[in-house]
């Protein structure tokens, strides 16, 4: 296999330039993989996990360990994907990268997920503007072990087809739940505020941000008013929502969202950084050092 991805074109929209990807799914290509590669994986892995104890959801942590992903080596798809299948019906897929929606939606709903094959490299150990396989593996496929988080991407996969016949505006206030909950959800355990959010358990910074700093909001789950909350891509997040429980988003996100789109299509969005007077806040963010523009 070509050692690039094969990058489309760069497509202009509101949340800036988007690389588009060959929708095609391929081979893993393990074998290829160089030992700097690996190095990075380890790089990655050693740094996330260590970071994460004390700050990742238990849930996370026991799934992670459960698959049996090492730091020694970039794990083979193929592994992984005999334990998931077996612990919840999922598979890992191999893309490009990014997908168009339709695509991606209808992978969630028939339990596969996408996994871009290649990694990022030494120079971008930190940061990296698009998801890799580091993003995708480490920090999304680990919960695809828990039933209950399994049950809920499969239903987002079918929702997202269902949206995709609705309108932009569906789409709209289903990409920012994706947002707030799988990419950059918290959950309060017993023992305290815990992260389960791939965004936030595959960041360094961001991990230890939206525990630590007393920048971002930290506000009670409530569906409707994160669909109508436009979200951060170039910096921290301002303000994270917090499940209760994995049931709790079942529970939340289980009714047809036809008429909740048809209410949210009449009211203006909710800047990133807002607290309401009827949320449920846990912690009100000072907002410092936060520019006003940027939302989407």
């Amino acid at each position: 296999m070509n050692s690039q991805p094969r990058r489309v074109e760069n497509l202009q929209t509101d949340k800036g330039s988007v690389p588009v990807y060959a929708t095609g799914v391929v081979e893993q290509p393990w074998a290829d993989y160089s030992a700097t590669d690996h190095d990075v994986w380890r790089q990655l892995y050693e740094r996330q996990r260590e970071i994460l104890v004390g700050r990742a959801s238990d849930e996370f942590l026991v799934a992670q360990d459960a698959m049996g992903m090492t730091p020694d080596r970039i794990p083979k798809f193929t592994d992984l994907n005999r334990v998931m299948r077996d612990a919840t019906g999922w598979e890992i897929i191999g893309v490009e990268g990014l997908l168009p929606e339709l695509v991606f939606f209808d992978h969630l709903a028939n339990r596969r997920f996408p996994v871009t094959w290649w990694i990022r490299k030494p120079e971008q150990i930190d940061y990296i503007s698009e998801p890799d396989l580091f993003h995708d593996l480490f920090g999304h496929v680990p919960l695809l072990m828990n039933p209950l988080f399994a049950d809920y991407m499969a239903s987002y996969g079918r929702g997202g087809v269902k949206a995709h016949g609705i309108g932009e505006h569906a789409l709209q206030n289903l990409t920012r739940l994706y947002w707030y909950t799988v990419e950059f959800g918290l959950i309060q355990q017993k023992d305290g505020l815990r992260i389960y959010g791939s965004g936030i358990v595959s960041s360094k910074g961001e991990s230890i941000h939206c525990l630590e700093s007393d920048a971002p909001n930290r506000i009670g789950f409530d569906l409707e008013r994160i669909m109508r909350t436009r979200y951060r891509i170039d910096t921290y997040q301002k303000t994270y929502f917090v499940i209760d429980s994995f049931e709790q988003l079942m529970e939340a996100t289980d009714p047809d969202f036809t008429p909740i789109y048809a209410r949210l299509a009449t009211q203006d969005s909710v800047p990133a950084g807002d607290v309401r007077d009827d949320d449920r806040v846990l912690h009100r963010g000072s907002g410092e050092g936060w520019a006003s523009d940027g939302d989407v």
